[in-house]
């Protein structure tokens, strides 16, 4: 069961006179450590009062070519009591590529503005629940979309530094002005620097890089389904995961001026990213984990574990590169889709948030940062939490397929076995067709399981799995998948909503204007019943099993390549049992390769490497006894995964 949600008040605020309210602020800008200081900021400025500002900051770029430095449109909502009573704010900012093109969020809302240029409807929640508490907001327009200068570049040096230029602002290290090409000076006066990112997708993922650049006065970045490495993206070690490639997608977000300045950006992007999944100079510039060393800033990071859009490994990459420089950060995993927890969790969310907030940047001592570090869905709406993610216990067990009785259905367990299996790749088919047959040999697929589980047998972390196979033709890409084989009723990541149904009723969530309602649709859980879940893939080129580079292959000849299997944390439950599937193309989740091959797998030179709580003795304690038989009925799974999305901003 969920533990409840923690949640400390100092006290309950009521309507104050003036001379009180003008106390009040005082003490709640001071920082902590002073005696008496509130563990919670509160509602008590003025919304519809706020101050809403424009400023081009220049990013000391020219990616358009123009002769001149580009600079980015940054709009401000800021509470204006403060500035009056000479304190400074911290700032809370969402640098989007969406704000005119797309929307955000599971109602696609956009920035409008008065006639002034001012801006007047602020996406999301975020200006309308934390300006009344004491923080600016700030939504950046990367360079190249919406009144920005500039070329987007999709998660390059001019998309990172879009935003990092807004910091360097706020915090005096670069100039600002009131207009677009004028030249009259903007100074952020009224902040004290602090400065918390956030955003879902491309949003998320510019906080990630931002983060990455160890830019001072960036205390916290929450990333929500967002990009760690561009090239994982795209492609899963040389296996192509969209049949298009960054230059679309940033003529997707393109502003008209960017259209017309831009194609050289454009060409780069297309020369840089080769289809043939090959790394390249390109995508190191768009690899921010390996500077995570460099990242001074806490994470809060959120996730879909069955996000097929931005696919989890992107945020398991990350997570151990943080960790592994000590970075202080907070996780929550749910079980949807490329969800917003704003739409799958929002009391708990907002909740959470503001306490996060109130810790990182107004520096409160409200106890967030005690609590546990994972939140996990293990069902519908069923939270669990986890002290530490993964847990201590966790260590990974190799666990090895065996040749059963009948072809294409073998046995997965703990000792290294001989023999062989063959599967021809059939790309009409994916892993909900080959989980669904998974007792029952099929040309399309290698699958090996345990017999039913007799204890819980809990997964935590990135997997990774090993395959020795001999294609029969010049080009190969593999897929492995791990299944929890048994009856469950999960949220519908596969349908329309990725998880959640939006009703028509609404919630409010702060305070509103006019022009700026702080009321969103509710949503719920959108359940399925399935006979098996598939709990984490990975895809690979066999062409790319000796470096980055892909190779054509020799028919006949062996190969060992290693597959990344997507971060998650699942508890396999007891009489349930584990599978693993090797195939080739994964339907709609990755595009085929050239031929139609054939692949034998030598099994003693296959395993996977599986993060498990408890590591291989709880394997053998969960598997002790069970025998491997075919279970009396599979029911049906979810639905085929949809097509992929190719756009990271998608708000559904």
């Amino acid at each position: 069961m969920p533990k409840s949600v923690r949640r400390t008040r100092f006290m309950t605020w009521r309507p104050l006179a003036t001379a009180a309210v003008a106390a009040l602020m005082a003490a709640f800008l001071v920082p902590v450590a002073a005696h008496g200081a509130p563990r919670e900021s509160a509602p008590v400025y003025s919304y519809a009062n706020a101050i809403r500002e424009s400023v081009w900051v220049d990013t000391g770029l020219d990616g358009d070519d123009d002769g001149k430095h580009d600079r980015v449109a940054v709009d401000i909502v800021r509470p204006a009591e403060p500035a009056r009573q000479g304190h400074k704010v911290p700032v809370i900012m969402d640098a989007s590529p969406y704000y005119s093109c797309c929307g955000r969020g599971n109602e696609s809302q956009k920035k409008t503005y008065d006639a002034n240029g001012h801006v007047v409807q602020m996406p999301l929640f975020y200006d309308n629940y934390f300006v009344p508490r004491g923080y600016a907001f700030v939504g950046v327009d990367l360079a190249g979309t919406d009144r920005s200068d500039g070329c987007v570049d999709v998660g390059g040096r001019s998309d990172i530094q879009s935003a990092k230029a807004v910091i360097d602002w706020l915090n005096g290290r670069a100039k600002g002005y009131t207009s677009r090409t004028g030249t009259t000076t903007a100074r952020a006066t009224w902040t004290n620097g602090r400065t918390g990112m956030i955003g879902k997708s491309w949003d998320g993922t510019i906080a990630n890089g931002v983060a990455a650049t160890g830019v001072r006065g960036l205390k916290t970045i929450v990333p929500i389904s967002a990009i760690s490495s561009w090239y994982d993206y795209y492609f899963a070690k040389g296996a192509p995961l969209y049949d298009s490639g960054p230059d679309w997608l940033s003529g997707y977000v393109d502003s008209p001026d960017a259209t017309a300045k831009c194609a050289s950006v454009q060409r780069k992007l297309v020369d840089g990213a080769p289809r043939t999944g090959d790394w390249t100079p390109l995508w190191t510039e768009r690899d921010y984990v390996k500077d995570a060393a460099k990242v001074r800033a806490s994470v809060f990071l959120v996730h879909g574990m069955q996000d097929l859009n931005v696919r989890t490994k992107n945020f398991g990459q990350w997570w151990d590169a943080l960790a592994r420089h000590g970075v202080e950060r907070k996780i929550w995993l749910s079980q949807t889709g490329h969800v917003d927890p704003f739409d799958f969790r929002r009391a708990a969310w907002v909740d959470t948030l503001h306490r996060w907030f109130d810790h990182e940047l107004l520096g409160y001592d409200n106890g967030v940062d005690r609590e546990p570090m994972a939140d996990i869905e293990r069902h519908p709406d069923q939270w669990s939490t986890s002290a530490v993610w993964p847990p201590r216990t966790t260590s990974a067990a190799t666990l090895r397929p065996g040749a059963g009785a009948r072809a294409g259905v073998g046995t997965l367990g703990l000792t290294r076995r001989s023999g062989t299996e063959t599967f021809t790749d059939d790309p009409t088919h994916g892993e909900t067709d080959w989980a669904a047959h998974i007792d029952r040999p099929t040309a399309d697929k290698a699958g090996f399981t345990t017999g039913p589980l007799t204890r819980d047998l809990r997964l935590s972390g990135s997997s990774r799995v090993t395959v020795t196979a001999t294609p029969t033709t010049a080009t190969a890409y593999l897929s492995a998948v791990l299944v929890d084989l048994g009856p469950d009723t999960i949220r519908d990541f596969a349908g329309s909503g990725e998880g959640i149904n939006t009703l028509t009723d609404r919630t409010c969530w702060g305070a509103s204007t006019a022009g700026d309602s702080s009321c969103y649709k509710v949503t719920e859980a959108a359940r399925t019943d399935v006979g098996y879940d598939v709990v984490s893939r990975g895809w690979a080129d066999l062409g790319n099993h000796a470096s980055d580079q892909g190779a054509v292959l020799t028919p006949g000849k062996a190969y060992t390549i290693t597959l990344d299997l997507a971060a998650t944390d699942h508890v396999v439950p007891k009489g349930h049992r584990l599978a693993l599937i090797v195939a080739g193309t994964d339907k709609d989740l990755i595009d085929p390769p050239a031929d139609t091959p054939t692949l034998t797998l030598d099994l003693s030179r296959t395993s996977a490497r599986v993060p498990l709580v408890g590591g291989a003795d709880a394997f053998a304690r969960a598997t002790k006894g069970s025998t491997a038989t075919r279970a009396a009925s599979v029911l049906d799974g979810v639905h085929a995964p949809r097509t992929a999305l190719r756009v990271p901003g998608d708000n559904h």
